[in-house]
């Protein structure tokens, strides 16, 4: 009976210590800061449990897949939101991770998973270059103009 009794205060007293962090805002804190923790944790598992031997390699498809998206997010969501207009091409780089993995550890080396991999890679690679110079391509074409306008003001061939 004593027992009992001393079990049942522990319960409750965790359960009120859980619903005064609740009100402090705790646990909203923190699934609104951490949440793609919980996109990453199956990711990092899928991988466990491959290297475990548990699961077959084509498991590290969907695991590179959500633990790459899980890294964007959580730079995203603790640097802000707006980078993702420079990220979202990591979306695609996700999915060639995986396709990478795969080959690299199925013990068949499926080609197809390569020249996939390797394709959304250069698209990933395209992709950068073309966000990237959208977003600074002015300063870049501006550094250029300079560099061009310099050299020619001191150019030999240019002096009168």
């Amino acid at each position: 009976m004593i027992r009992n009794q001393y079990s049942a205060g522990i319960v409750i007293l965790l359960a009120g210590i859980a619903i005064l962090l609740g009100r402090m805002g705790v646990f909203s804190f923190i699934g609104s800061v951490f949440w793609p923790l919980f996109i990453l944790v199956p990711g990092i598992l899928l991988h466990v449990l491959y290297f475990g031997r548990l699961l077959p390699a084509a498991a590290l498809v969907p695991g590179g897949i959500l633990s790459v998206y899980a890294l964007v997010f959580l730079f995203c969501n603790w640097f802000g939101w707006g980078y993702m207009k420079y990220l979202w091409p990591f979306f695609i780089f996700g999915l060639a991770v995986g396709l990478y993995e795969y080959y690299t550890f199925d013990s068949t080396h499926p080609r197809s998973a390569l020249t996939v991999a390797a394709v959304l890679a250069g698209i990933w690679a395209l992709c950068m270059i073309f966000v990237l110079l959208w977003s600074w391509g002015i300063y870049l074409i501006a550094i250029a103009l300079v560099a061009l306008g310099g050299w020619m003001m001191v150019s030999k061939k240019a002096r009168w």
